[in-house]
């Protein structure tokens, strides 16, 4: 059967998430005047990406809401940097700091060059649209505020109300259900390799891991690597189209 869909994830794969990320943190930190407590600014990102990667596993666990983990990734990246009360902010307070980080972070969102010229190559070919282990709504203002929205339709499943988070197979499943396609005739591409790419391949998708980097890490069997997206349509022409149901 031919490939007849195109799932994407959505952070560091159509949406520059690190990007604005660093540019968000390190400017808010000057502007609080904390980036002097750090011996250089990747010290201080790396602090608040392990905060991050820690606080936002909980939230995918529905340990905590999307705001509860903002909060919380506040609480300890200030308490690891040693400010006294950090552990005993409102959640107001918490709130209040973040929000100048978002700030700066919402400023410098960007798709990546590659993401709007590649989505207008496959739409009239493939139906399009989104996987995301993410909040809903958000993820939908942050793909219209980059201006990709309205190339993806309204197939967006997010595991906030999914309600599991990638790898498991089930929320691959509901992506495809979406674009109303069995799995063998969905494409899946994204960032992360275990999360992404195993995850879309062990639910019967065609698995693609988008290794920006060049790592020359070697992939698994089931898994197609690409380096851009601009290479994304002509891949999905000449890899093998069937796969057993």
């Amino acid at each position: 059967m031919p490939i007849r869909g195109v799932l994407f994830d959505v952070d560091d794969t159509l949406f520059d998430y690190t990007g604005s990320e660093q540019t968000g943190i390190l400017a808010h930190l000057r502007d609080v005047g904390l980036l002097e407590r750090f011996p250089t600014p990747q010290a201080a990102l790396t602090l608040w990406r392990d905060v991050m990667e820690y606080q936002y596993a909980r939230y995918l666990a529905r340990e905590l809401t999307l705001q509860g983990q903002q909060y919380a990734r506040t609480r300890q990246f200030l308490a690891e940097l040693g400010q006294d009360g950090a552990e005993d902010l409102t959640d107001e307070q918490a709130a209040a700091w973040f929000a100048g980080y978002a700030a700066h972070r919402d400023a410098a969102w960007n798709a990546f060059p590659d993401a709007e010229p590649t989505l207008l190559a496959l739409a009239p070919h493939y139906r399009l649209g989104v996987v995301s282990n993410s909040d809903t709504d958000h993820q939908r203002r942050k793909l219209r505020a980059i201006g990709l929205l309205d190339h993806l339709g309204d197939a967006i499943v997010c595991s906030d109300q999914h309600g599991e988070a990638k790898p498991a197979a089930g929320i691959f499943h509901a992506g495809c259900a979406a674009l109303g396609l069995p799995p063998h005739e969905v494409a899946y591409v994204g960032d992360k390799y275990t999360h992404d790419a195993e995850g879309a391949r062990d639910a019967g998708l065609h698995a693609f891991w988008l290794d920006r980097a060049a790592t020359a890490t070697p992939a698994g069997e089931g898994i197609h690597v690409l380096h851009t997206l601009t290479t994304l349509p002509q891949a999905l022409t000449t890899l093998p189209q069937a796969l057993t149901p």
